[in-house]
C-alpha cells in the first residue's frame, strides 16, 4: 500500500536500516531466497516499507522527510574545501619557490651582518669585491624583493585554485538539482532529482540508466546490468524477479527495462559502504537514541551523459569517481600538486639554472679565495688575522648574489599569471577549467572525434517525411488517408515498442515546444503517433508495462529494438523498430497499395534502399524501419532471437529531422584553422553521416575526404585475427 498521510512512527516500517543492509549484500538465488524466507517475497517487502509497487509513494511531504530521517537521505555534504591557507602552504611546496625563499634569507642574514672594521681589510674588500658603501646599506633589499615575489606567486596561485574549487562546487550543486531520474508516486511517473529518491520508491530503470540507489527488481524485462565498476567483472549480469534480483547503486544498466524498489540509499547502499571505506565519506559516530537518525554521508560521481539516458549527479551515485578514488584518496594525501606538462618542463629548466648557478657561484667563491689568498699571503706576505675572516664572509656573500641572480624568481610568477588569465577568459566561453594540467594537454590536441546526435545536431528530433503503403509522403500525412488496419498497427507498434519512460510532456510555457522526455528518437516517433492524431498513452494504459511479454532492447549490436505481447484472442505479436536497412533485411512481406499485404523478397530490400532510404538519407535524415509479426501456433522459443525477429512484416519508414546546432559550423572552422582534423564518429546510415558532416562544415565537396562504414574501418585496422595492427 502506499503510504498514507500523517507522519509515521519509526516502528511501523516493518524493516530496519541494518536488515536492509544485510539483504543487500545477498546475490543471485540467495537473495531469492533470502527475501522469500525473511519478508515473503519482494510484494510483502514492499509493505513493509509502506509502498505499493504499481503506485508507489504517496509523495506527500511528512512522508518523504521521515524517511529520509529514518533511512538517510541519497545524498550527504561533500568533503570539506580545502581552506585558503591549506592551499598557500600547497602553493610554497614549489622547488622553485623553496629555492628562492633560502637564497632570499641568506641574502638577508648575510646582509645584516657586520665585522669589526679594519682600514686594511676593507680596502681589501674594496679591491676584490667591488662593493661601495652604498650597495653594503642597501644589500637587503635583494633578499626582501625575492620574498615579495614568492608571496606575490604564492598568493595568486592560492586565490586562483581558491576560486575555482567555489566555481565547480557551485556548478555540482546547480548539476545535483538539474538531474532527475524516474519514479512512480501516487501511481503518476515524474522525473525527480536523484538526490530526492527516498527508500521505498519505485525507480523505473531502462538501458543507459546508471542506477542512484540500492534496490530490488519487482519487474524485469530482459533487465541485464554491467556491474564492473563494483565487482570487476565484464560480464553483463542478468537480473529478474526469480534470479539476482539485487540491483546495485553505480551500476549500468546495459540491456531491459524494469522497476525496483529502493531499499538502501546514500552510505546505506553497497557502493555508498565502499566509499565509507575508501574514506570518500566521513561516517558520524552513531549516538544511543531510541529514534534511529539519519546517517550524515553522502556519495560523488561524475555525470555521464547520453542520448536519453539518465545522467546521476554528483552527489549520488559513484561511477568515474568511484574508480578512481583510490586515486584521489593518494592524491589527497599528497600535498604535492601534479604539474601540468609545461609547469614541469619550467621547474626542471628552473632547477637546472639553479644547479648551473650554484656551481657558478662556488667556482666564483673558490677564485675569489684563491685570489686573497695568493695576493695576500704571497705577494704581500702577510700573516693570517682574524680580520680577514671578514674578506671570506664577503666572498660567500658575491657568491650568494650569483645564485640568487641565476634563479629565475619571476619564472613560477609569469606561469601562475598567465594560467590564471587564461582560466578568467575561458570562464568567459562558459568553460570552466579546474585542472590546468587537462586543459594544457587538450591545447596540443590534432584529432578531435566527434558523435552527431546531441553533440553536432541539436537531439530534438521530428518526423518529418514517411513511406507507408508504397506511398511516399513528404509531410505527415492524415491518420485517415492511411489504411485503417495499417494505421491502427503503426500507432500499436510505436506506442509499445518504445521505452515508457520516453514521452511528450506539455510545455512550461504557453508558445512554446512540447517537452521530450527520455530517448529522443522514441519521443520523435511518439510526436508522429499525435501528429497523426492518436494518442500514445491510451495504448499504453490498455498495454502497461508489467503486461509486456519479452523485450530485446536496442544495443549497438542489435541496432533494433523489439517487444513481444500476447494478443487477446490466443497466439503472440512483436514489434520491431530499428535502422531502416537492418529492419527491410529480415522481413518477408510488406504492406502494399491500399494495406494489401504483399511478397518482400531482398532484392525488393535493395530497390527500397535505393529508392526511399538514401533519398532520406541524402537530405540528412535518420531512417528508422518499423515492423512487426504474429504467432499463432503455441509459445516459441523467446531465447532463439534470430528466428524470432525474422520474416517479418514492413509497416513503414520514417525520416526523423535534427537539426545541426547554429553554433557548430563555425566551432569546426576555428579548429580547422588551429590546425585540428575534425572527425564524425556515428551510428547513423552512411548518406546521413555525409549529409550532417556537409553541413557542419567537417568535409567539403571539393575536398579530398574519406568515409568509411565501420566493417570497412575494422577490416583496415586489424589483421586476420582480429588484432589491431
Amino acid at each position: 500500500m502506499a503510504s498514507g498521510s500523517g507522519v509515521q512512527e519509526p516502528e511501523e516500517f516493518g524493516v530496519t536500516v541494518p536488515e536492509l543492509r544485510e539483504l543487500m549484500e545477498c546475490r543471485g538465488y540467495e537473495a531469492v531466497q533470502r527475501i522469500q524466507d525473511e519478508h515473503g517475497g519482494v510484494h510483502n517487502l514492499c509493505r513493509k516499507l509502506h509502498t505499493s509497487p504499481t503506485d508507489g509513494l504517496s509523495g506527500s511531504a511528512s512522508d518523504l522527510a521521515r524517511r529520509r530521517e529514518v533511512f538517510g537521505p541519497n545524498s550527504i555534504p561533500p568533503k570539506p574545501p580545502k581552506t585558503f591557507l591549506q592551499l598557500v602552504w600547497e602553493a610554497l611546496q614549489d622547488v622553485t619557490l623553496i629555492i628562492l625563499q633560502v637564497a632570499a634569507l641568506v641574502s638577508l642574514g648575510l646582509a645584516f651582518y657586520e665585522s669589526p672594521p679594519d682600514e686594511n681589510t676593507e680596502a681589501n674588500l674594496d679591491f676584490f669585491s667591488g662593493h661601495d658603501d652604498g650597495e653594503s646599506e642597501a644589500g637587503w633589499i635583494e633578499g626582501v624583493a625575492i620574498l615579495v615575489s614568492v608571496v606575490i606567486v604564492v598568493l595568486v596561485t592560492a586565490f586562483n585554485d581558491y576560486t575555482k574549487e567555489r566555481q565547480f562546487r557551485g556548478l555540482q550543486n546547480r548539476i545535483e538539482h538539474e538531474h532527475k531520474f524516474s519514479v512512480i508516486r501516487g501511481g503518476e511517473v515524474m522525473q525527480i532529482p536523484v538526490s530526492d529518491i527516498v527508500t521505498g520508491d519505485i525507480c523505473q530503470c531502462k538501458y543507459g540508466d546508471l542506477l542512484p540507489a540500492d534496490g530490488i527488481v519487482i519487474q524485469s524485462n530482459d533487465l541485464k546490468v554491467d556491474e564492473s565498476s563494483l565487482t570487476g567483472e565484464s560480464d553483463h549480469v542478468k537480473k529478474g524477479e526469480d534470479h539476482d534480483p539485487m540491483l546495485l547503486s553505480g551500476t549500468h544498466v546495459m540491456e531491459g527495462s524494469g522497476k525496483m524498489v529502493v531499499a538502501a540509499v546514500g552510505v546505506n547502499s553497497q557502493a555508498g559502504i565502499i566509499f565509507t571505506l575508501l574514506g570518500a565519506a566521513k561516517e558520524e559516530a552513531p549516538k544511543p537514541k531510541a529514534v534511529p537518525k539519519k546517517s550524515d554521508f553522502c556519495l560523488s560521481s561524475e555525470p555521464v551523459a547520453g542520448e536519453g539516458d539518465a545522467n546521476i549527479p554528483n552527489d549520488t551515485t559513484p561511477h568515474e569517481d568511484e574508480r578512481e578514488a583510490p586515486k584521489k584518496s593518494s592524491e589527497d594525501s599528497n600535498p604535492h600538486k601534479e604539474k601540468s606538462v609545461l609547469q614541469a618542463k619550467l621547474t626542471k629548466l628552473a632547477i637546472q639554472i639553479g644547479y648551473a648557478g650554484s656551481t657558478i657561484a662556488a667556482f666564483t667563491v673558490v677564485i675569489l679565495m684563491i685570489r686573497f689568498a695568493i695576493t695576500t699571503f704571497v705577494v704581500n706576505e702577510n700573516t693570517w688575522k682574524a680580520e680577514h675572516t671578514q674578506m671570506l664572509v664577503k666572498f660567500l656573500i658575491i657568491g650568494v648574489t650569483v645564485l640568487v641572480v641565476a634563479v629565475p624568481e619571476g619564472l613560477p610568477l609569469a606561469v601562475t599569471l598567465a594560467l590564471a588569465y587564461s582560466v578568467k577568459k575561458m570562464m568567459k566561453d562558459n568553460n570552466l577549467v579546474r585542472h590546468l594540467d587537462a586543459c594544457e594537454t587538450m591545447g596540443n590536441a590534432t584529432a578531435i572525434c566527434s558523435d552527431k546526435t546531441g553533440t553536432l545536431t541539436t537531439n530534438r528530433m521530428t518526423v518529418v517525411q514517411c513511406f507507408i503503403c508504397n506511398m511516399d509522403y513528404k509531410t505527415i500525412p492524415k491518420y485517415a488517408s492511411i489504411p485503417p488496419e495499417v494505421a491502427s498497427i503503426i500507432v500499436d507498434a510505436i506506442s509499445i515498442n518504445s521505452a515508457y519512460t520516453s514521452r511528450i510532456m506539455e510545455p512550461d510555457n504557453p508558445g512554446e515546444l512540447p517537452k521530450q522526455v527520455g530517448n529522443k528518437t522514441e519521443c520523435a516517433l511518439l510526436g508522429f503517433v499525435l501528429e497523426l492524431g492518436k494518442d500514445y498513452q491510451k495504448v499504453r494504459d490498455v498495454m502497461p508495462e508489467e503486461k509486456l511479454h519479452k523485450v530485446y532492447t536496442f544495443n549497438s549490436v542489435r541496432k533494433s529494438m523489439s517487444t513481444v505481447i500476447r494478443l487477446p484472442n490466443k497466439g503472440f505479436r512483436i514489434f520491431t523498430k530499428g535502422a531502416s536497412e537492418i529492419v527491410l533485411q529480415k522481413c518477408s512481406f510488406i504492406f502494399g497499395a491500399g494495406g494489401q499485404l504483399e511478397r518482400f523478397s531482398p532484392a525488393d530490400a535493395d530497390r527500397m534502399t535505393k529508392s526511399v532510404i538514401e533519398p532520406m538519407a541524402c537530405n540528412g535524415l535518420r531512417t528508422i524501419g518499423i515492423a512487426y509479426k504474429d504467432f499463432i501456433l503455441g509459445e516459441p522459443n523467446w531465447d532463439d532471437e534470430s528466428s524470432i525477429v525474422a520474416n517479418l512484416t514492413a509497416i513503414c519508414i520514417v525520416g526523423i529531422e535534427d537539426p545541426v546546432r547554429s553554433e557548430v559550423p563555425e566551432a569546426i572552422k576555428q579548429c580547422q584553422r588551429a590546425g585540428i582534423t575534425v572527425r564524425m564518429v556515428t551510428g547513423d546510415n552512411i548518406n546521413t553521416a555525409r549529409s550532417i558532416s556537409q553541413k557542419c562544415g567537417i568535409i567539403r565537396p571539393q575536398d579530398d575526404f574519406l568515409v568509411l562504414e565501420g566493417k570497412e574501418f575494422n577490416a583496415r585496422i586489424r589483421d586476420a585475427s582480429g588484432e589491431v595492427r
